[in-house]
């Protein structure tokens, strides 16, 4: 069993910036590719970036690239979501998941996932 814990959401300014945090607990960590997914009123679920079990490759929704950057450090079972320039729109749920296969993880098929960290941005 993993269990993901998300932090570091909050209430920001439009331009202002994020760290987000999901801790995993277990030793496997390094196992899963990890992803960010993000969920606003109303809307359906969608995908914000991913990163590989090294953290080799990552990739990024087209919405988000070259705002936010996505990391690991497996020796700490964490992964890292740090969102700059933020946009009204980034308003949401933010989860971290984690899946043993990369394309499971980008079809959204995790094999665990957090409760989430609401990241709230003002114009």
């Amino acid at each position: 069993q993993v269990q993901l814990v998300e932090s570091g959401g909050g209430l920001v300014q439009a331009g202002g910036s994020l760290r987000l945090s999901c801790v995993a607990s277990g030793r496997t960590f390094s196992m899963y590719a990890m992803g960010w997914f993000r969920q606003a009123p109303g809307k359906e679920r969608e995908f914000v970036a991913a990163v590989s079990w090294t953290g080799g490759n990552t990739l990024y929704a087209d919405s988000v690239k070259g705002r936010f950057t996505i990391s690991r450090d497996n020796a700490k079972n964490t992964v890292y979501l740090e969102l700059n320039s933020l946009k009204p729109e980034d308003t949401a749920v933010y989860y971290c998941a984690a899946s043993l296969s990369w394309r499971e993880l980008l079809q959204e098929r995790f094999d665990y996932w957090g409760q989430g960290t609401q990241v709230t941005v003002s114009s």
